[in-house]
């Protein structure tokens, strides 16, 4: 019997064929119904979807790139943006390999749903942050850091304000674009830079270092003498930095000398004293002075104590060096060496400095082996050693100051000693050539207390004695060396000028304290030159030389004129 099938729609059997066909056609192209940003590939090979899809590619989306209050747009390439159109389609044919007959027949119909593949896109972080960091740069901005001043006219320390900087926050709009490189809009966050030292953090050692400017007094322990600093002394021993109260120990040291040099009462060794017109033997006496460790420390320790308003500076005993056992007879010394020198049109000034400076080195007696030091003889070069107001060499200038005119008794006790044969400990120059000094130029010796010394070892064998004979009258100044004369010979050759730098222009300065259209001199014109003195010894260790170099800078005439009418 026959069984027919009616009915059977040729829609059907088209179907089946169609499916026949899809199921037997080749795997080069890709299925139906697929599209790759926007681009129907349907059907194409790899080749023909890439070429279609990368002429789209080709062209870099704009990205609108905010910070802060400021916007750029860019092409996205720029900010290392590029299409991956080989990726997406590696996507579509994917898709293609995972239908089955029925769902490419559906395809091939319409009857399936199409299928929508992005087109994909990657970002290079290194690119991205260059184009972000040359878009953002005018953004950041260094902070300003609070400092800490000194102000001269309220005598306080003071703080100056800091200020944030800002920085743009690159690297995070980096990564925001790399994980997402469909952005068309990017930010980038632009944070506050704090300073490093803000006022807030300074103001307390402002604080405490204002706190330590106060008048400070300094005891040597057992006696009552005393030395002081004012508020601005003090305040010149420290820094007030970004990290506290640094003490300055060069200017600790320098002020620890001098006042230790005004408390301390050094023992006085056997010397000779003019009684009656005759040298007689002093006996030595104990003397007290600054232990100098525990003393400094105390002083240091003082200088940072707000509520320290005095210091007593531990002390111990000063033993002589020359007892009366050990110095000779007076009647059996001898005449070594005179130095002298001349001090024509000095003031009145000058003049009492040359005699009380003479006066205080007279009698000074050098123990064998022991160097004879200019200033500790002399004492402080201070008002209450007997001093008063002279021209001196400070700063570049000749100046009014305390105690001109000393250096020419110190520049006549080197010409003594060193004719003496005496080894140099230690030797100053002027700044420039001096006057009063001629015509022996070169051969004379600098002092400033405190700082700089003349001082010379005594190498005779036995004690020296410092005699001074201050000629007023004549202005002439003559110091003696007396002692048992060694068997040697010294000679000294005039100075050998090896360079001559001639002297800079005139300099005209305005003093509003001299009356309109007056002119007066307060320095005068000099040349530099560099020059040498020679010594020559002959004695029992056979015959030496050596030589004493000075480097004179070349010096302008200063005019003070009162202001313009």
């Amino acid at each position: 019997m026959k069984v027919w099938v009616i009915g059977v729609s040729a829609a059907v059997l088209l179907g089946g064929a169609l499916a026949m066909g899809v199921a037997t056609q080749g795997n080069d192209t890709l299925a139906a119904g697929l599209r790759v940003a926007g681009i129907d590939v349907g059907g194409m090979t790899s080749e023909q979807a890439l070429e279609a899809v990368g002429s789209r590619a080709a062209t870099a989306p704009q990205v609108t790139v905010t910070a802060g209050e400021q916007s750029w747009t860019v092409g996205a390439d720029t900010l290392g943006w590029r299409a991956d159109a080989q990726t997406s389609i590696a996507a579509a044919e994917r898709a293609t390999r995972s239908r089955n007959v029925l769902t490419r027949v559906q395809a091939a119909l319409g009857q399936a749903p199409a299928q929508e593949f992005p087109l994909i896109a990657v970002v290079d972080a290194a690119q991205a942050k260059v184009g972000l960091s040359a878009l953002t740069a005018s953004l950041n901005t260094q902070p300003k850091n609070a400092t800490v001043a000194f102000d001269k006219a309220s005598k306080r320390y003071i703080v100056t304000d800091d200020a944030p900087g800002r920085k743009a926050d690159v690297g995070g709009a980096v990564a925001a674009y790399v994980a997402a490189p469909t952005l068309t809009t990017l930010s980038v966050p632009v944070t506050e830079w704090k300073a490093k030292y803000t006022a807030e953090q300074l103001q307390g050692y402002v604080a405490q270092g204002n706190s330590l400017i106060r008048p400070l007094t300094v005891q040597l322990q057992g006696t009552q003498r005393k030395a002081g600093l004012t508020g601005l002394q003090v305040a010149n021993l420290y820094w007030v930095r970004e990290s506290g109260i640094v003490l300055d120990d060069a200017t600790i040291n320098s002020a620890f000398k001098r006042l230790t040099g005004l408390v301390n009462q050094p023992a006085q060794n056997a010397r000779y004293a003019l009684q009656n017109g005759k040298l007689v033997r002093v006996k030595e006496q104990a003397g007290k002075v600054a232990d100098p460790q525990p003393a400094l420390a105390a002083f240091r320790k003082a200088i940072v104590d707000a509520a320290a308003k005095n210091v007593v500076l531990p002390g111990k005993v000063s033993k002589p060096t020359l007892t009366l056992a050990q110095l000779p007879d007076a009647a059996q010394l001898q005449l070594i060496t005179t130095g002298r020198s001349t001090y024509y049109h000095s003031s009145a000034a000058r003049r009492t400095n040359v005699a009380n400076a003479a006066a205080k080195i007279n009698g000074t007696v050098v123990p064998a082996g022991e160097n004879f030091s200019f200033l500790n003889s002399l004492g402080s070069i201070s008002a209450s050693n007997g001093f008063v107001g002279g021209l001196i060499i400070s700063g570049g200038r000749t100046v009014d100051g305390l105690g001109g005119g000393v250096c020419q008794v110190s520049t006549t006790a080197f010409r003594a000693l060193y004719q003496a044969g005496l080894p140099v400990v230690e030797r100053n120059q002027h700044s420039y050539r001096v006057g009063y000094y001629e015509p022996q130029v070169g051969f004379e010796a600098a002092v400033y207390d405190p700082g700089l010394d003349l001082k010379m070892n005594n190498d005779t064998g036995g004690p020296l004695l410092i005699k001074t004979i201050n000629h007023n009258d004549q202005s002439m100044l003559e110091v003696q060396v007396w002692g048992i004369k060694p068997a040697r010979t010294v000679t000294v050759s005039p100075a050998i000028i090896t360079d001559r730098i001639a002297h800079p222009p005139a300099q005209y300065v305005t003093n509003p304290n001299l009356r309109p259209g007056a002119v007066q001199q307060v320095d005068w014109a000099t040349d530099g030159y560099n020059l040498y003195i020679t010594r020559t010894i002959k004695d029992a260790k056979g015959v030496r030389s050596d030589k004493v170099s000075t480097a004179y800078k070349p010096w302008r005439a200063v005019f003070e004129m009162g202001p313009r009418s």
